[in-house]
């Protein structure tokens, strides 16, 4: 692609530099965002993502683990993405990760499908640091009990700052969990739900699998509900303290799944970290 006439914007060098740790003006991030704004405005609720795909979790500002995904999914558009949100907050590189991504979907729109975690709203960036600086449903959190069918979901409004409470916040918070039915949160937002939830969401909408990501887990995937849902989570060593793996899904064209498990990548003057199980991370 060029870049257009009179204009410094060209999608493919600035990709480039933002893989080189360099970042990109003011005046080119927010003709990114306009492009941006322009094919999101024109997406649904629900947006279909074809097979073969990689689904990849919370990245959470960790630039260098970012590109060590890509070096080990491939980069776009080689391999077709689906990014599920929480691209910013707790890492040290929130808008290096986060200009990049976008990046991509406004370079590759059809190959590349960025969704909304609930780290992507006024409220939680401001606490957390970066604010100033087919068969399957694929989430950042998790199911409402306000929702029942994927036309409840596609009758939303997500043009808005994330509420407090109701449908659109519990698909950015809830959890699942192994009590059956709904529970209080512990988060003080959204729901838990049981494996019953589960199978009945499902059952109604002919899917097979609920992918989501929103959650610490140690492997970087979790099973859960009798593999009805995975939990997926794309930031190894999370905060730079956890121990965690990270991975990411594929999933081919006969939807057949494979996962991909990584490490951090090497950083000088990172310290040595423990594998065990860390304290309860929002």
């Amino acid at each position: 692609m060029q870049s257009d006439a009179g204009s410094s914007f060209n999608p493919d060098e600035l990709i480039e530099q933002l893989f080189q740790c360099k970042t990109i003006s003011e005046a080119q991030v927010k003709e990114l965002c306009d492009r941006a704004r322009e094919i999101f405005a024109k997406e649904n609720n629900v947006h279909l993502v074809r097979a073969p795909v990689t689904i990849c979790g919370d990245v959470h500002g960790q630039f260098h683990d970012l590109q060590e995904l890509f070096r080990i999914g491939g980069r776009a558009p080689d391999t077709n993405y689906l990014f599920m949100g929480d691209y910013v907050d707790r890492g040290h590189c929130s808008v290096e990760t986060v200009t990049l991504l976008t990046l991509l979907k406004t370079r590759y729109p059809d190959r590349v499908a960025i969704t909304r975690g609930n780290h992507e709203s006024r409220q939680i960036t401001q606490v957390y640091g970066f604010y100033g600086r087919e068969s399957d449903i694929l989430l950042d959190g998790g199911l409402s009990p306000s929702i029942d069918s994927l036309d409840h979901i596609r009758s939303l409004d997500r043009v808005q700052e994330v509420p407090h409470e109701g449908p659109m916040c519990d698909l950015l918070w809830s959890d699942p969990d192994d009590r059956v039915g709904w529970g209080i949160s512990p988060r003080g937002a959204g729901y838990t739900f049981g494996a019953d939830i589960t199978e009945t969401f499902n059952s109604n909408n002919g899917l097979k699998l609920v992918a989501r990501a929103h959650q610490l887990v140690m492997d970087g995937y979790n099973w859960s509900h009798n593999k009805q849902v995975v939990t997926i989570f794309s930031a190894p060593n999370y905060c730079y303290r956890c121990g965690n793996q990270a991975a990411i899904l594929e999933v081919d064209d006969l939807m057949e799944y494979q996962f991909h498990q990584f490490d951090p990548a090497p950083r000088r003057g990172e310290p040595q970290t423990s594998r065990r199980t860390p304290e309860y991370f929002l």
